[in-house]
């Protein structure tokens, strides 16, 4: 279902109003312009409208703005990302199983009922506009009429495009933002090599202080090398998503018995000193003419894991990530909060089920 929705056809249908949540963006860092921004929360929130204009053709937070529903809605999202990376006692200890003595699977559930009842709404408003004959989208589809399609005959059922929607949140939201995130970190770690790099290929190939598009990413090669580096080094999901072995396996020598749970740890395979040379240094050349990439066949680079069931958002993610980095660095001066020197910026991790910064990256936008 996934690989249909995510297609280049139908990525390139609602480009535009991807391309436009990327222009507010711009704008309400250009409105910030001598203050300090939490970049990681900027990004977090257009990802949620980036999101879900690709889904719904419609935004689902305010950014810039404390709209009630935006805020809740961006608020639920964000306590599910919480809750599941709390370490949970009853994975250590199956007999505290029935009783959840931190309440993360309560809070969990509730977090999670609540969203659902909210897209269960906006299928019902969807369902409304059709039945006037009125999409509200001037003739264009999005994924949400796609999925309603294969509803009428009976593809999919409604809780299962609920659940879908939930995966797709939950998976394609603080996974984007925290890529840019670290990707603007070593960015400005590194101001007289690698920034001044990446300004010089923007400002050769799109022009200085211009808002990049999905259709520039291909000539942009730099850019996409910088996107890779952060991904091997800062991958969003440090262990992929947990697989169950369904047969006894025999594997290089050890023996997996059936039903056990295999966690495959990207962020180590990122920094294998056996397959990465200075493993443990942010060097986007190292992907120049390297024919290595994030699609998943090359099991050295997997942040998106690989084979079938690999993560079906990486199309739209490879889109999403590029066009917001190159805008904000194209677009921008930056100066780190506090003043303090580019070697002092603070990479500590802080492992969930992403792999988000300990302290969240700070810096002042400045107009050119």
């Amino acid at each position: 279902m996934g690989s249909f929705i995510f297609t280049a056809n139908k990525l390139d249908a609602n480009q535009h109003l991807r391309s436009r949540k990327v222009h507010q963006l711009i704008e309400f860092f250009k409105k910030c312009s001598g203050e300090a921004v939490d970049i990681g929360r900027a990004a977090f929130l257009t990802s949620l409208n980036l999101l879900s204009n690709t889904i719904f053709s419609k935004d689902m937070t305010d950014p810039y703005q404390n709209s009630e529903d935006g805020k809740k809605f961006s608020e639920l999202v964000w306590n599910i990302l919480v809750e599941v990376g709390k370490p949970d006692l009853r994975d250590y200890f199956p007999v505290l199983k029935w009783i959840g003595p931190q309440g993360i699977n309560r809070r969990l559930t509730d977090y999670v009922e609540k969203l659902l009842k909210l897209f269960d709404g906006l299928i019902n408003e969807r369902f409304e506009l059709k039945r006037r004959g009125n999409s509200g989208k001037n003739g264009a589809t999005d994924m949400l009429d796609e999925l309603l399609k294969m509803l009428q005959t009976n593809e999919i059922d409604r809780t299962q495009i609920q659940h879908l929607f939930l995966d797709l949140f939950v998976a394609g939201t603080d996974t984007t933002s925290s890529t840019v995130e670290w990707a603007m970190a070593e960015i400005l770690r590194n101001p007289e090599t690698i920034l001044v790099k990446a300004k010089a290929e923007l400002n050769q190939v799109i022009g200085k202080g211009k808002i990049i598009e999905e259709a520039d990413i291909s000539r942009l090669p730099y850019l996409q090398c910088i996107v890779k580096e952060t991904l091997r080094l800062h991958p969003p999901a440090p262990f992929l998503v947990a697989r169950q072995v369904q047969e006894e396996v025999q594997l290089c020598g050890h023996t997996i018995p059936k039903n056990s749970q295999v966690l495959i740890n990207a962020w180590s395979i990122g920094r294998d000193p056996l397959i990465w040379k200075n493993s443990w240094s942010f060097q986007p050349e190292r992907f120049m003419d390297c024919r290595v990439d994030v699609s998943g066949y090359n099991y050295e680079l997997i942040p998106f894991g690989a084979g079938r069931r690999k993560c079906q958002g990486l199309p739209l993610a490879m889109r999403m990530v590029p066009v917001m980095l190159g805008s904000l660095i194209n677009c921008f001066d930056w100066i780190l909060e506090g003043g303090i020197a580019a070697e002092e910026v603070d990479m500590e991790e802080k492992f969930g089920i992403t792999l988000a910064k300990l302290h969240p990256l700070r810096a002042a936008p400045s107009n050119f």
